[in-house]
């Protein structure tokens, strides 16, 4: 697979859209849970562009392919923050979808990406 930059790689751009949202609604959470929850899916969030970005820039396919494992689990993390939230009563149910949809999506492309590098190895 040849990609010139991360950059370039859709699930890098969707994954940093979701990230910026999950920012602009975590802002609306109690001052209680500034370091709690709302940090908490801050960190899901910023972890799964940062470990696609990571693996794009690492020497072997092998490497790539477990960073995107591994942002594909702080993808998983977010979603079930988020649905915290919303059990919590602390998100509307409708912010929650949204973000929870752009998940799906990058959840989507991930794994799309990840069938792609597995498929050029062989």
């Amino acid at each position: 697979m040849t990609i010139r930059n991360y950059v370039d790689l859709v699930a890098w751009q969707k994954a940093m859209a979701l990230t910026d949202a999950v920012y602009r609604v975590s802002v609306h959470l109690p001052a209680g849970e500034r370091f709690g929850l709302s940090a908490q899916m801050r960190r899901a969030a910023v972890a799964v562009p940062s470990n696609i970005a990571e693996g794009q820039g690492r020497r072997t396919d092998g490497e790539f392919l477990n960073l995107l494992s591994v942002a594909h689990g702080s993808l998983r993390e977010l979603e079930t923050q988020l649905m915290l939230c919303e059990r919590l009563e602390l998100l509307k149910p409708k912010q929650v979808a949204g973000l929870l949809e752009q998940a799906a999506e990058v959840g989507r492309l991930v794994t799309g990406l990840t069938k792609s590098i597995t498929s050029d190895r062989r």
